[in-house]
């Protein structure tokens, strides 16, 4: 008799695919066993102990609508043929007599009861499924079609498991059933389509959409963590062909997982180290294919490839490594002048944008940036690309910022990127100041200033861009900054407000939602006004009077601009080396801030 470990042999199944996995299959797709009273025992299935009137008579339990049949003890060859191979019935036929036939089943078993009990026998019959169609495998593997019924009957039971989605108080219970060990052990079966199924209910169970709490939801996130998940996606996602829809649709609900995983911390790290999964979605994002149809997948990579850099740093470490920051500069480049079509490509460049702003937070993200010329094609997307304007800024404000950034600096104002950047802040609208196009352009402006060395030709260049043409772009600044501050005093009288009605022992708890109002009313981009402000009256005695007269115009003085950056100063500590250095400079430029 075939061993269980050649259960999985190739079959000669007509356009099935081959899984190819770094380990045998049969290691995560094994045939359970079951026990004398009908409990199924495997390891990587799940124990499911049923009640004493259940062992009795299994048929006299009440089941809804979504409970598969118990487990017909006869299945060999001459068992039902299945719907996989026809039998004179099309497939809308087909449905709608199984529509009919689970309406009368509910007629006739009565409501639905989702608790534990029905849970524990919907993973009974998974798990005999799963032995069922093992074991007829095994003994005709040279015969699909006395196997094919019993996948059938499989690819049902797997899908039954959709209604858990609207169920998560039961996912705990599901986790610890093993069930989920036992669904991805089917990502391994040959038969692409059982593969796929196990795939959609994964990422239903995983989806952002459902209503489950963190704790149900971890439950069901550190089960598939403990299994081979990822290798196993890695897989399938190269078997599918997307040309073909079941197997696009699979792909899509792949990347649904990965998505969700990617968005978690813990999990995100140990994704970005899977280096199959990981040159893949490079590799899928730089499909060429426009088509609708393949799209959709695009950008979901895309989408994933963000997530994954967005939280974590050895996340970020890892893709830069693999070369993410020349591949994404590389497919940024064609919307120079390409707008996106829809809405779905548009989403794609995002994501591609958001995800190089990341990298490029890294010391070596930067490093690489210089190296594939990102400083230049991101100047000329400020001055061609009104639909990636604010997306290239964001990219340059990031990879200027830090002690790392200081290179990066000096290459735009060499790139003569500093006409660019401040022809786009004169032209922007002071009232549309909480625009991301002004703050990210504050934060260019305050990396230049932090960074260029004293008496370096690229600092005097940046100067003298904020005293020319009589102070203009210090006016600018001035009524930004008059803008922010209105906002600010209303929030400021809010919370004030608040402050009086709040119990002195509850006010620790509400400082930070009123710090959160203030955030909102624009108090960073504000401060690095003053700071940008404290910047030019220690360095250039005509923007000092210019700044005074201004100030005074609007019933304020230098200690206005000093009492802001004593509150920062007040509100640092020195945790890490970036803040104990922007520390260090606020405090230098105080003493500054007198008439």
């Amino acid at each position: 008799m075939t061993s269980i470990d050649e259960l999985f042999k190739t079959s000669s199944v007509a356009g099935k695919r081959k899984l190819e996995v770094s380990h045998d299959p049969s290691h995560y797709y094994k045939s359970a066993k079951l026990s004398a009273n009908g409990d199924v025992k495997g390891k990587s299935h799940a124990t499911v102990e049923d009640d004493p009137e259940e062992i009795e008579d299994e048929d006299d339990v009440e089941a809804g609508p979504a409970l598969p049949p118990d487990e017909d003890e006869d299945y060999g060859p001459e068992a039902e043929e299945g719907r996989f191979f026809g039998g004179g019935v099309d497939k809308n036929q087909r449905e709608a007599l199984d529509f009919i036939e689970q309406q009368e089943k509910a007629k006739e078993d009565g409501e639905v009861v989702y608790d534990v009990k029905w849970l524990r026998k919907l993973a009974s019959n998974l798990e005999k499924r799963i032995a069922k169609n093992a074991d007829l495998r095994a003994k005709y593997e040279d015969d699909p079609e006395k196997f094919m019924a019993s996948e059938a009957d499989l690819d049902d039971e797997i899908k039954a498991l959709s209604v858990l989605a609207e169920h998560p108080e039961l996912y705990e219970d599901f986790a610890k059933l093993g069930c989920v060990e036992s669904l991805v052990g089917l990502l391994a079966h040959e038969n692409v389509d059982i593969a796929i199924d196990a795939i959609e209910i994964l990422s239903q169970l995983l989806t952002e959409d459902v209503q489950a709490g963190e704790r149900q939801l971890d439950a069901v996130v550190h089960a598939v963590m403990q299994t081979d998940l990822f290798n196993l996606i890695a897989a399938n996602l190269k078997r599918l062909n997307e040309n073909e829809e079941t197997d696009r649709n699979g792909v899509t609900r792949a990347l649904s997982i990965l998505a969700t995983l990617a968005s978690r911390p813990a999990t995100a790290e140990r994704l970005a180290k899977e280096d199959s999964l990981v040159d893949w979605l490079l590799m899928r994002i730089q499909n060429l294919s426009n088509a609708m149809v393949l799209l959709q997948n695009k950008q979901s990579a895309a989408e994933t490839l963000s997530s994954l850099v967005d939280n974590n740093v050895q996340s970020r470490q890892e893709l830069i490594k693999r070369g993410a920051v020349n591949t994404f500069l590389e497919l940024l480049a064609p919307y120079r002048r390409h707008y996106p079509t829809d809405e779905t490509e548009a989403e794609y460049v995002e994501n591609v944008f958001d995800a190089l702003t990341l990298l490029v937070d890294d010391p070596e993200g930067k490093s690489k940036f210089l190296e594939a010329e990102g400083v230049e094609l991101m100047l000329i997307f400020i001055r061609e690309s009104k639909l990636a304007k604010a997306h290239a800024l964001g990219v340059l404000d990031h990879a200027m910022g830090g002690a790392a950034g200081a290179e990066v600096c000096m290459t735009l104002v060499e790139k003569q990127g500093l006409k660019s950047i401040f022809g786009t802040f004169m032209k922007t609208k002071p009232e549309e100041m909480t625009t991301e196009v002004v703050e990210r352009i504050l934060g260019i402006f305050v990396s230049l200033l932090r960074s260029l060395s004293n008496d370096s030709a690229e600092r005097i260049r940046t100067l003298a861009k904020f005293v020319e043409k009589d102070y203009e772009k210090i006016e600018q600044l001035l009524k930004i900054r008059s803008g922010y501050g209105t906002q600010l005093r209303q929030v400021g009288r809010e919370i004030a407000q608040e402050r009086k009605r709040t119990a002195a022992k509850d006010v620790a708890d509400m400082e930070i939602g009123w710090l959160a109002m203030r955030l909102d009313a624009g108090l960073l981009p504000s401060q690095v006004i003053d700071e940008i402000l404290a910047w030019l009256i220690a360095e250039d005695g005509g923007a000092k009077k210019k700044i005074i007269s201004l100030l005074q115009d609007r019933g304020e003085s230098l200690n206005d601009i000093k009492k802001t950056l004593q509150e920062q100063v007040k509100g640092m500590t020195d945790a890490d080396e970036e803040t104990k250095v922007l520390k260090d400079i606020l405090t230098t430029l105080i003493p500054f801030l007198t008439a």
